[in-house]
């Protein structure tokens, strides 16, 4: 990060955060024997999905025991790599129907968040839940109040939630070491082919052999088959999902309410397609103001141009008080006194140490033994989700939304209102 080099000194003490956190997430994964290990499901097996897999994969006390996805290539996939002869399914349901399974691993686009997600809680399961988790407002609100009435625990895939130098970094700006924040800066800045290249415009088509194409529509509107909305080009497309300002912007939005609160007064936002001339509907460039009260945020994001700020951040959050100025993404974090700037020099730096997913993994299958909330609980998931969500709504609508964070309403908009929620297609419903 930034082309720093890190001191004897700076290591033992990122060492020592990274200890902690482990210690704080429970045992070990591979230190119980395998009369307790941790029986798992996988529903949605494409790269995200395939990333837990291999992990839940690699963990002594972890069996994988079923693999689900519409994808039938997929599966037969997910079953070598598992190595434990799981069951294979098509429908989701038929994973939650399972007696001998503990936990399950929801790693689907967006639209497919919500449902499955309601009805493992139905059945009595423990859910690691990929973000955002729901496609829009609604289905969050649902979903943490439904986890609420029952004695489940849920992550959110939100991991930045367990690695020791964000904890840190929160802690320092809530022990007020940069005295009162104003400003937020975060952003996005990958080019084309970073994001998965130009998706072209393809013509309608069939649906690959193998692949049931219906059920991976699910509650999303029928339309044919095309390869420009299917698997990972999903995030480009409002009826599955919302673009990067939803699906990874939620990880940056995540750190600032947990570090200043949760209180959105308005959103403003704009931006297009204006560089990708391909079938997408999200801007591949994207601006947004965020008035939170007693401080404002920015978001930007670009998918024409990889050019970098801060130095070497491709991503990223710069947090601007009275007294410094932290600057942090998943490399590490710097910071700066403002008594100082014309020198540059950080008087703080730590740098990351350990596995995130692997330190998130721990955490949640530490809190499925002890019942205690995980790091990333169902509130921590809804909260998270919202400015993304309501950025989307205000570049849609073309115009600066008001939010009532308690009523969570958009009052005086009907027609952005509207798109808190979505219509579901028969037979599926919330």
């Amino acid at each position: 990060m930034l082309g720093r080099t890190v001191s004897r000194r700076k290591f033992l003490r990122s060492t020592a955060s990274a200890a902690t956190a482990l210690s704080a997430a429970g045992p070990l994964l591979g230190a119980l024997g395998a009369n307790e290990r941790i029986r798992t499901g996988h529903i949605g097996i494409g790269g995200q999905g395939t990333m837990h897999l291999r992990r839940c994969a690699s963990y002594k006390d972890c069996q994988i025991v079923a693999v689900c996805d519409v994808d039938e290539s997929h599966r037969a996939e997910a079953a070598k790599i598992a190595g434990t002869n799981p069951k294979q399914f098509s429908d989701f349901r038929q994973v939650l129907d399972m007696k001998d399974l503990d936990v399950v691993f929801i790693v689907t686009p967006d639209h497919w968040h919500a449902i499955p997600t309601i009805q493992a809680v139905q059945a009595g399961k423990d859910i690691y839940v990929e973000k955002p988790l729901g496609h829009n407002v609604h289905e969050g609100r649902v979903i943490l109040d439904l986890v609420r009435k029952s004695d489940r625990i849920v992550q959110i895939g939100t991991q930045q939630r367990s690695h020791p130098h964000w904890i840190n970094a929160v802690k320092r700006i809530k022990d007020g070491e940069l005295g009162q924040v104003t400003t937020v800066n975060a952003w996005n800045a990958w080019n084309r082919k970073e994001m998965g290249g130009d998706m072209g415009k393809p013509a309608d088509s069939e649906p690959p052999p193998g692949v049931d194409y219906d059920m991976w529509l699910g509650p999303a509107a029928k339309r044919p088959f095309n390869r420009a909305r299917f698997h990972f080009y999903f995030y480009f497309w409002w009826d599955y999902a919302g673009g990067m300002v939803s699906d990874w912007a939620v990880h940056l939005f995540d750190i600032v309410m947990w570090a200043l609160g949760y209180n959105i007064k308005s959103v403003a936002a704009s931006g297009g397609i204006y560089a990708l001339k391909d079938l997408r509907e999200t801007p591949d460039t994207a601006a947004a103001v965020f008035d939170c009260g007693n401080y404002v945020m920015t978001y930007s994001l670009r998918h024409a141009n990889g050019w970098r700020p801060h130095g070497d951040m491709d991503h990223g959050l710069e947090f601007i008080g009275t007294e410094g100025i932290l600057q942090i993404n998943r490399n590490g974090f710097q910071m700066y006194h403002e008594a100082d700037r014309a020198s540059r020099k950080p008087y703080y730096t730590e740098d990351r140490v350990g596995d995130f997913i692997e330190l998130h993994h721990r955490n949640f299958f530490a809190c499925v033994r002890s019942r205690k909330q995980p790091a990333a609980d169902a509130e921590v998931g809804h909260i998270n989700a919202i400015p993304g969500h309501l950025a989307n709504i205000a570049y849609r609508v073309g115009r600066t939304i008001r939010w009532d964070a308690e009523k969570e309403t958009i009052p005086g908009d009907p027609q952005a209102a509207a798109l808190l929620t979505r219509e579901y297609r028969t037979p599926w419903h919330l």
